[in-house]
């Protein structure tokens, strides 16, 4: 490596690894070369980058980053790329990726991601509040798979509370199981993304994923399991209390939701709300807050997001 007033000199000997880190057409170093504001080229077996010497030290850690990875015999992704350079950096991101075996490996995108994760990790409990396309759910599922496939835990159980809209759950057509189906779609779509469609039906046939409306959860002690409670912004202090006291040992549980989007009837207080409130100072009990700028679903739901929060300050 050499290191000459503004430029940086990075040497990789083996083509194949430097081929990996600069991805196609280069696509890599574009990235790292926009998010950095610095110029990058390839030439030989060299890597080099012209700019402010402030941001040295972090074009050094990500490109270290990508060369750990392709030597291994990944081919680093953009997306990869985006998030190494991101806010967050490469040490929060290569302590908290979520390798779900046999499925994707899954990079948190943004520092307050990144302490989500880890908070997943380190407590038995943990709550995320975020609008939507922050990756609360995603991330969630990304988790709990990683444990119950790598059979640190028995079971997933995900649960959410019904909000009905005229018609009552009773009445819709089918089992238990379709009838919930519309309201689980999120967190369906989020496994079937993550592993493979033959891992989550056979896990759904061994009933190592169970889907649990919360009103039937009552009377229940979920022991060794990962337990998914999402849009909890919709559950009573009643529900949500319940749920959480549901928890046996060697679980997991995590509850996601969305403080701007409750749908409950008016004068209805949310338990999401009321935990937070009352909970707050538990110890083993974690309090993720992700925002706008942690949305990563697309960068016009960024835009729409916050074209809602000014116009209704602008509203009050």
């Amino acid at each position: 490596m050499e290191n000459k007033g503004n430029k940086e000199i990075i040497v990789l000997e083996d083509p194949v690894v430097l081929a990996r880190v600069c991805g196609a057409n280069d696509e890599n170093l574009k990235v790292i070369e926009s998010m950095l504001n610095v110029y990058i080229s390839a030439r030989g077996n060299e890597i080099r980058m012209e700019g402010d010497p402030g941001v040295k030290d972090r074009f050094r850690a990500v490109i270290d980053a990508l060369t750990v990875a392709a030597r291994s015999g990944e081919t680093p992704s953009t997306e990869y790329t985006r998030t190494l350079a991101g806010d967050a950096g490469p040490d929060a991101i290569w302590e908290t990726v979520i390798n779900v075996p046999n499925g994707r490996r899954v990079h948190p995108r943004s520092k307050n991601q990144a302490f989500y994760v880890r908070g997943m990790r380190e407590n038995d409990i943990s709550f995320c509040v975020g609008p939507a396309g922050t990756g609360k759910t995603y991330l969630a599922v990304a988790e709990s798979l990683r444990l119950v496939l790598s059979k640190k835990l028995r079971k997933l159980v995900l649960t959410r509370p019904v909000v009905e809209a005229g018609e009552s759950l009773g009445f819709l057509p089918g089992d238990l199981e379709q009838k919930l189906t519309p309201y689980l779609h999120p967190l369906q779509d989020a496994m079937e993304s993550l592993a493979p469609f033959e891992t989550i039906r056979r896990l759904e046939e061994t009933r190592a994923i169970e889907i649990a409306p919360l009103a039937y959860m009552r009377g229940r002690s979920l022991n060794d399991c990962a337990v998914i409670l999402d849009e909890a912004q919709n559950t009573t202090k009643e529900q949500m209390k319940m749920f959480l006291t549901r928890i046996g040992q060697g679980s997991r549980a995590i509850i996601t939701g969305d403080v701007t989007q409750i749908d409950l009837p008016k004068r209805t207080e949310s338990g999401l709300l009321h935990a937070i409130a009352a909970l707050k100072n538990i110890d083993g009990i974690y309090f993720a807050y992700l925002h706008t700028a942690d949305v990563v679903r697309n960068p016009l739901i960024k835009k729409i997001i916050q074209a809602y929060e000014i116009y209704e300050n602008e509203k009050n």
